[in-house]
């Protein structure tokens, strides 16, 4: 069986002030496309369709038009809720859409029921693992303590559990929302750490013949089984680095994997330039990215006048100005957002406590301070699903 592996669309998001939304339905288009003329058997999408709980209209309509086209190829599609969706919004029509061959997975409680897609040698099944916000699905999985790994594994258990029962050679994908150990994120992703820990093993996933990844937005393979597609869009400058595209991959008779890159079209390359304003101004060196979005770092020790309009004169798609300047670690006028990079609110927290006390917090109160971040992002995740 051949199938397209993609996820995190975020149909409705922007970059910075440009609107994605005609880019996105490229993409779409680039899609389709492939579908058709690679013979794709199935598309997975592993979460994160929206980029919010409560999408644009002109998201939906393009969300609309995917599947219509999708479903007028004859290819079933199975698609997964991620941390940006709404889970019960996505799977409204879900029964419905089923009969068209777009099977949306946002349940919990169905983890362990698969969507079965014959071919040549038997079924494939495809197990959707939507993402499991921890604090909300501890009683539907009986955890005793509300985390990724421990949540993830329960549900796990329930698709080896099923996949056992199936007669022997049946092969079996998993689509999964999740930040699992070894990749490597961006900043462009929602943070979703609980109790300091956002990553799970991938050794969580053994004994299912591939694992269809959403969530980190780079492209990138953990195992030959366990991969990412990332994100077909790039959604913020830290992923100036990223080759946009989907994974195709081919499932053997004996469950062997292939996979094939394929790549996205996107409509303008990034760049990242730091120096002062002349440097950049006249550093030949940048000419390539003259027609690149630019997100320029100037390192001038006094800010320069007018410095966003002189850098358009040169690079007229500059859409973001960081200020930078070089100057020793411990000058007082670093700024407090250089301070803080790279910081999470838990490690801010704990040094606001000991800049306040004179010492740090000890493990009891740093405990506290990590249940109440945990909570706060759990109420937020309820209003979400509440609206």
């Amino acid at each position: 069986m051949r199938f397209l592996h993609t996820s995190d669309w975020h149909l409705g998001r922007s970059f910075h002030r440009v609107g994605m939304l005609g880019a996105q339905a490229e993409f779409i288009g680039h899609l389709v496309a492939t579908v058709r003329e690679r013979e794709v058997d199935a598309v997975v999408v592993s979460g994160d369709v929206y980029d919010r709980a409560v999408p644009p209209l002109s998201a939906v309509e393009l969300f609309d038009d995917a599947l219509h086209q999708l479903a007028d190829l004859g290819v079933p599609t199975v698609m997964i809720s991620g941390n940006h969706d709404s889970a019960r919004r996505l799977g409204v029509g879900a029964g419905l859409m089923g009969r068209a061959g777009i099977h949306l997975r946002t349940e919990p409680s169905a983890c362990g029921t698969p969507v079965l897609l014959p071919d040549a040698y038997g079924d494939v099944a495809f197990y959707g693992l939507p993402y499991l916000e921890p604090a909300l699905v501890r009683d539907e999985f009986g955890v005793e303590r509300a985390g990724h790994e421990t949540v993830l594994a329960a549900a796990m258990d329930r698709v080896r559990a099923d996949l056992a029962a199936r007669p022997a050679g049946t092969r079996s994908v998993v689509l999964a929302h999740a930040f699992v150990t070894g990749g490597e994120p961006s900043d462009s992703e929602r943070d979703i750490a609980v109790g300091g820990v956002a990553s799970v093993p991938a050794a969580l996933f053994d004994g299912v013949d591939y694992v269809a990844l959403g969530h980190l937005h780079g492209c990138q393979t953990l195992t030959d089984r366990v991969r990412y597609s990332g994100s077909p869009l790039p959604y913020s400058f830290s992923e100036a680095g990223h080759r946009k595209s989907m994974w195709l991959v081919d499932l053997a008779a004996d469950g062997s994997v292939t996979a094939e890159r394929v790549d996205c079209p996107v409509p303008r390359p990034l760049a990242r330039i730091r120096g002062t304003l002349e440097e950049l101004l006249a550093d030949p060196a940048l000419a390539p990215h003259e027609e690149a979005w630019v997100e320029a770092t100037l390192t001038d020790p006094v800010r320069p006048a007018d410095p966003m309009a002189r850098l358009a004169e040169r690079f007229p798609h500059t859409l973001a100005l960081v200020f930078d300047p070089d100057r020793p670690p411990d000058d007082p006028d670093v700024s407090y957002a250089r301070r803080l990079a790279g910081r999470d609110d838990q490690q801010i927290a704990e040094d606001f406590v000991a800049h306040v006390r004179g010492t740090g917090p000890d493990a009891h109160e740093r405990t506290v301070l990590r249940d109440a971040f945990d909570a706060v992002r759990a109420d937020e995740a309820v209003r979400e699903v509440a609206r």
